[in-house]
C-alpha cells in the first residue's frame, strides 16, 4: 500500500513541473523497445523488429517507409557514454553530416514539439530517428522542410521498480592555444613594419633587449596571456544521474534527475571561484490506461542552468592585447619609500592583489581584461526552461476494428537574465627610476577610481513560449494476414513567441497518410500535407505537398528463397513536393512599401532636412512557397544472417521558386541607388539543386566469449546554384551553375617583387600596394584589380563537407568492451582570415609574422609584408589565405567493464559497470595547428572521463 502511494505522489509531482510534448503521448499504446542489457548484439543499429519512432507513429524497422534510420540511445549509451544529446551522430547514421542531405536548418523535435537539443540529457533519451527524404517529413508541414530529428525520451515499463545510478568525473585539457610574439621580437617587427610604410622606428634596441631579457616584468613587461599565471593545465566535469522507473500493465511511471557541473580555465582573481557552469534537471512520465477505450500520459521537465562569470572576454582580449603594453600587476614593494604619494594611493586602494599588488594598466588601457578580473566585480548567467505535455488516446475498436484517435498538447517555457556586481575600479601606470642598477617606481598615475557599489544588476533578459497542438485519427488493420492497411488524418500546430520578436514563428499543416503492404513484400505510402503560412498573401497561404513512397522486398518472393547469401533485400523509391516558408526571410515581402525617412533632398528650407517617403519594393499577390520537389533510390540488404546488413540512397532535390527581387525581369528604371527607390517586387525565381549518395555498412560476429561489430557510415553530396538573378559583366563571376557554398575571390600571383614589378602589373583598386605585398590575377584583363576579378575558389562546406565518413567499432571479450568513434571530412576549403592570420596598423602579432616578405628573404616568405596602415589588398578574399579542411578524428575510445553477476550476488545491486573515455582524442589533417586553433574564445578541450553505473 505504501509503494503505490508513493507512485502516485510522485506521478502527481510530475505533473506540476512544466512543459511536455505531444507525440510521446501515443508511446504506452505500443510495444515496448526492448533495451537488451549489453548483451552480445549490435547496439548501434536497431534490430528489425524495433519500433521507430517515424511521423506521427511508430513501425517497425522492416517496415520502414522513406528514407529513415534510428539509433538506440539508451542502449548505446551502456557502452558509449555521452554529454551531448547529438554526439556522434553522424559515425552512426548515414545522411547526417551536422545536417540532413547537405541542407542546413532541419526542425529538432523532443517527444512531437520543437525543442533544444542540448535541454535533453543523454540518460534522458531512448531513441533519436532522423528523417530524411520528403515522404518521411511531409506530416510536419512547412518548417520540415530541410528534414527531421526525432528524439524520444525514455518512459517507463510495465515490471519491477527499477532505479540506475550513473556518475562520472572528467577533466577538459586544452588541445592548443594560439602562439603569439613575445614583447621583444613584436617590438622589433613592428619596428620593421614603420620602416616598410617610411616611417622611423619606435622602439629602441636597449628597450627592446630589457623587454627581452625579463629582469624587471613590471617595468618591461612580456605579458604571456596563456600562462600558467593565468590558465590552469586543465579543469574538472561532474555529473549524476538517478532513473526511477516501473509499473504495471495499467499504469507506467518514469522519472530522471540529473546534474553536472564544469569549471574554467582562468585560475586568477575573481574568476577562481566564479567561472563554473551547473545544471540541475528533472523529467517525469506516467502513462495510464483510465479504462478499455481512454488512455492517458502526462510528461513533465524542468532544467535549471546557472554559469558563474567574471565582467571581462578574457579569450577575446588574449587575441588582442600586446605583450609589452602594461604589466598587469604593479609590485608596491617596488615603491621608493620617499615617494609618499604614491604610498597614500596604495593605502586609500580597494583592490590590493594579495596585499602586494596595485591593478596595472595605462592610460589607453585603463579597463583591461586583467583588472576586470581582480575588481570588476562578477556575473551570473540564469537559464530556467519548462516543458508539460499530456495526450490522451481513444481506442475506437468498438467503432470500426483499428481505428484510434490520439490527440496532445504542449506548452514550454524558457526565461533566461544576468545578474551582475559591477565595480569600477582604479589603474595605476608606474613612473620608473634606476638607481645603482635597480629599478624603483618614483611615482604612480592613477586612472579611474575605486567603487564598489554593492548594486546588483539585472539585464539580459528573454524568454520563449512554446504551443504545440496535435490531433489525429488513425486506422490500421490486417486482412487475411497479408493485406496492411493504414491510415492518418490529422492536424498539427505549433507557435513559437520570443521576446524582442514581433510577429510569432507559427507552424500549422493539416495531414494525411495512406500505407498499404501487401505479404511484407510490396509497399506503397502516399503522404501529404496543406501547410499554412502568414508569410503569403492571403489567396497562397495554403498548398498541397504530396509524397509517394514504394518499396519490394524481393527477399520474400519464390525466387529468392533459397538464396543462401541475402536474407533481406528491399528496393525502394519516393518522390514529392514540400511546400515550404523556411526561406522566406520576413514578413508582408508580398506587399509594396514606403518608409518616412529623414532625407537630404532639394528643397526650398536651405540646410535642413525633410521628410520623404521612399519606395523600397513592389506588390507581388501572386507570391507563393517555395517547394522542396525530390526524388529519392535506395536499398536494404541483410547477408549472410545479417553477417553483413547494408543501407543505401540517391537523392535529388531542388528548392524550387525561392524569393528574389529579380533585376533581370524588370527595366532598370525600376530601381534606383540615388535617390533610393525600388518598385521591384519579391518574385519566385531561384533554384538550389542538391544531390547525393548516403550509405551505411555494419558488421556483426559473434563469437564464443566475444563479439565484434563494426559500422561506417558516408555521404557524399554536391550543389549548385540551378538558377540565379543575376547580371554580371563577365561569364566566369556567374553564379549559376556554381556550388550553393562557393567560395568567391581573387587568384593570386605571389608577392610583387619590387617597385618595377609593382609598376609593370594591372593597378589595384584596393589600395597603395609596394613590393611584399599579394599580387592578384587580372581575370578580365582591364588592367585593374577589382571585384571584377574574383572567380570560383572552391566549396566551402557551410552544410558540411561534400565527402563524409564515420567509423565506429565494438570489440567485447566476456564483460570487458571496447568502444570507438571516428569520422572523416574531405573536399571543402576553409579560409585563414581571422585576426591570427590577418595582422596590420596596431594588432597583436602571432608567430605567423615570422614568415613575412622581406627583402633577405622573398623567396622563401609565405606572408606579405608587415605595415603599420591598412592591408585592404592583402586581407581580402583570396586563394592565397584558402586550404584544404580534409581530416581525420579520433572522436572517443571509451573502455567498459560489467562486473559479472556472480560477483554481485543477490544484493540490492542487481548490474554494476565502471568505464573510462576519452574525447577528441587524435586529429590528422594537413592543416591541424590552424583547424585546432580557436582565436578569441575559450579553447579546444580533450575530455578524459572516468564513470560508475549501477542498477538497483
Amino acid at each position: 500500500m505504501k509503494y503505490k502511494k508513493l507512485k502516485i505522489a510522485l506521478c502527481l509531482s510530475m505533473v506540476g513541473l512544466g512543459t511536455l510534448d505531444a507525440s510521446a503521448s501515443r508511446l504506452f499504446q505500443y510495444a515496448p523497445i526492448s533495451p537488451a542489457r549489453f548483451g552480445l548484439k549490435d547496439t548501434v543499429q536497431t534490430d528489425s523488429t524495433e519500433l521507430i519512432q517515424v511521423a506521427f507513429r511508430k513501425v517497425k524497422k522492416q517496415n520502414l517507409m522513406g528514407e529513415v534510420q534510428a539509433i538506440n540511445l539508451a542502449q548505446l549509451m551502456e557502452k558509449n557514454y555521452t554529454t551531448y544529446s547529438l554526439e556522434n551522430l553522424d559515425a552512426l547514421i548515414s545522411g547526417y553530416n551536422g545536417n540532413i542531405w547537405g541542407s542546413a536548418g532541419y526542425l529538432l523535435l523532443i517527444d512531437g514539439f520543437p525543442r533544444d537539443a542540448d535541454n535533453v540529457m543523454p540518460t534522458e533519451i531512448e531513441q533519436i530517428s532522423v528523417l530524411k527524404d520528403a515522404n518521411a517529413i511531409a506530416l510536419y508541414g512547412s518548417r520540415a522542410a530541410k528534414g527531421v530529428i526525432y528524439i524520444t525520451t525514455k518512459r517507463g515499463k510495465a515490471g519491477n521498480q527499477k532505479i540506475n545510478i550513473r556518475t562520472n568525473a572528467g577533466i577538459n585539457t586544452p588541445i592548443s592555444y594560439p602562439k603569439y610574439l613575445g614583447s621583444a621580437e613584436y617590438m622589433t617587427l613592428y619596428n620593421e613594419a614603420r620602416r616598410n610604410d617610411g616611417l622611423p622606428n619606435l622602439y629602441t634596441q636597449e628597450n627592446i633587449y630589457k623587454h627581452g631579457t625579463g629582469e624587471n616584468p613590471y617595468r618591461y613587461p612580456n605579458v604571456d596571456y596563456y600562462s600558467s599565471d593565468y590558465i590552469k593545465k586543465s579543469y574538472n566535469r561532474y555529473d549524476a544521474t538517478a532513473e526511477v522507473s516501473g509499473g504495471n500493465e495499467r499504469t507506467q511511471y518514469y522519472t530522471n534527475f540529473g546534474f553536472w557541473s564544469a569549471g574554467s580555465l582562468l585560475n586568477f582573481g575573481e574568476a577562481v571561484d566564479n567561472n563554473t557552469s551547473n545544471r540541475f534537471n528533472m523529467r517525469g512520465n506516467i502513462n495510464v490506461k483510465l479504462n478499455k477505450i481512454i488512455s492517458l500520459n502526462v510528461d513533465a521537465a524542468a532544467s535549471f542552468y546557472t554559469s558563474k562569470g567574471v565582467n571581462a572576454d578574457y579569450w577575446a582580449a588574449a587575441a588582442t592585447g600586446r605583450p609589452h603594453r602594461f604589466s598587469p600587476l604593479v609590485p608596491i614593494s617596488m615603491i621608493e619609500e620617499s615617494d609618499e604619494n604614491s604610498l597614500i594611493l596604495v593605502n586609500n586602494s580597494n583592490f590590493l592583489v594579495d596585499g602586494k599588488y596595485l591593478l596595472g594598466g595605462s592610460q589607453l588601457d585603463q579597463t583591461n581584461a586583467f583588472a576586470n578580473i581582480y575588481a570588476g566585480g562578477s556575473n551570473r548567467h540564469l537559464n530556467r526552461q519548462f516543458q508539460f505535455n499530456t495526450g490522451l488516446d481513444f481506442n475506437l475498436n468498438d467503432v470500426l476494428e483499428g481505428l484510434t484517435f490520439q490527440t496532445a498538447m504542449a506548452i514550454d517555457y524558457q526565461n533566461q537574465y544576468n545578474q551582475s556586481y559591477n565595480n569600477n575600479y582604479a589603474i595605476y601606470q608606474a613612473n620608473w627610476n634606476n638607481y645603482n642598477g635597480n629599478d624603483l617606481i618614483s611615482s604612480l598615475t592613477k586612472y579611474g577610481d575605486d567603487r564598489i557599489s554593492g548594486v546588483q544588476n539585472i539585464g539580459g533578459s528573454a524568454y520563449r513560449q512554446t504551443l504545440g497542438f496535435t490531433a489525429q485519427l488513425n486506422y490500421a488493420r490486417t486482412f487475411n494476414e497479408q493485406h496492411h492497411v493504414s491510415a492518418i488524418l490529422l492536424a498539427n500546430a505549433f507557435q513559437i513567441g520570443q521576446s524582442a520578436e514581433y510577429h510569432k514563428q507559427s507552424n500549422a499543416n493539416l495531414g494525411l497518410q495512406l500505407g498499404y503492404h501487401f505479404a511484407n513484400k510490396y509497399f506503397v505510402d502516399f503522404s501529404a500535407a496543406i501547410p499554412h503560412s502568414a508569410k503569403l498573401p492571403e489567396a497562397k497561404r495554403k498548398a498541397i505537398s504530396p509524397t509517394l513512397s514504394m518499396a519490394w522486398r524481393l527477399s520474400e518472393e519464390e525466387f529468392m528463397k533459397d538464396n543462401s547469401v541475402f536474407n533481406n533485400l528491399k528496393l525502394k523509391a519516393s518522390a514529392g513536393i514540400i511546400n515550404t516558408d523556411l526561406d522566406i526571410q520576413d514578413y508582408y515581402l508580398y506587399q509594396g512599401y514606403y518608409t518616412f525617412n529623414n532625407a537630404a533632398w532639394y528643397s526650398w528650407r536651405d540646410g535642413q532636412l525633410v521628410h520623404t517617403f521612399d519606395r523600397f519594393r513592389g506588390e507581388n499577390m501572386d507570391m507563393r512557397y517555395p517547394q522542396r520537389r525530390e526524388i529519392t533510390f535506395g536499398v536494404e540488404a541483410g547477408m549472410y544472417n545479417n553477417l553483413v546488413t547494408f543501407n543505401a540512397s540517391y537523392f535529388y532535390n531542388q528548392m524550387h521558386g525561392m524569393l528574389v527581387q529579380p533585376n533581370t525581369l524588370y527595366p532598370m528604371y525600376f530601381m534606383s541607388y540615388w535617390p533610393t527607390y525600388s518598385d521591384m517586387p519579391f518574385v519566385n525565381f531561384n533554384i538550389d539543386e542538391r544531390q547525393g549518395v548516403d550509405f551505411g555498412l555494419n558488421i556483426n560476429k559473434s563469437f564464443k566469449n566475444s563479439f565484434l561489430s563494426l559500422g561506417v557510415t558516408g555521404l557524399y553530396y554536391d550543389t549548385k546554384a540551378a538558377k540565379r538573378d543575376e547580371l554580371y559583366e563577365n561569364s566566369y563571376q556567374n553564379r549559376t551553375n556554381r556550388p550553393l557554398d562557393a567560395i568567391w575571390g581573387l587568384q593570386n600571383e605571389g608577392f610583387y617583387r619590387d617597385q618595377a614589378d609593382v609598376d609593370q602589373s594591372p593597378v589595384s583598386t584596393f589600395g597603395e600596394v609596394k613590393p611584399g605585398d599579394i599580387k592578384y590575377k587580372d581575370q578580365n584583363g582591364d588592367g585593374t584589380i577589382d571585384t571584377r576579378d574574383e572567380v570560383y575558389l572552391g566549396k566551402a562546406g557551410w552544410a558540411g563537407a561534400p565527402f563524409s565518413l564515420g567509423f565506429n567499432i565494438t570489440a567485447k571479450w566476456k564483460n570487458l568492451t571496447l568502444f570507438a568513434v571516428a569520422t572523416a571530412r574531405y573536399g571543402a576549403y576553409e579560409m585563414k582570415n581571422s585576426s591570427y592570420f590577418w595582422m596590420d596598423g596596431e594588432d597583436k602579432y602571432s608567430i605567423i609574422a615570422r614568415d613575412r616578405w622581406t627583402e633577405e628573404n622573398k623567396e622563401t616568405a609565405t606572408y606579405p609584408r608587415l605595415t603599420t596602415g591598412n592591408s585592404d589588398n592583402n586581407f581580402r578574399i583570396s586563394d592565397f589565405w584558402m586550404y584544404k579542411s580534409n581530416r581525420f578524428d579520433l572522436s572517443k575510445v571509451q573502455i567498459s567493464y560489467d562486473f559479472p553477476t556472480r560477483v554481485l550476488g543477490k544484493g540490492i545491486v542487481k548490474e554494476l559497470g565502471i568505464y573510462t573515455n576519452g574525447y577528441n582524442l587524435m586529429t590528422l589533417a594537413k592543416e591541424k595547428e590552424t583547424m585546432q586553433l580557436n582565436v578569441g574564445g575559450t579553447p579546444r578541450t580533450r575530455f578524459f572521463n572516468f564513470g560508475v553505473k549501477a542498477l538497483f
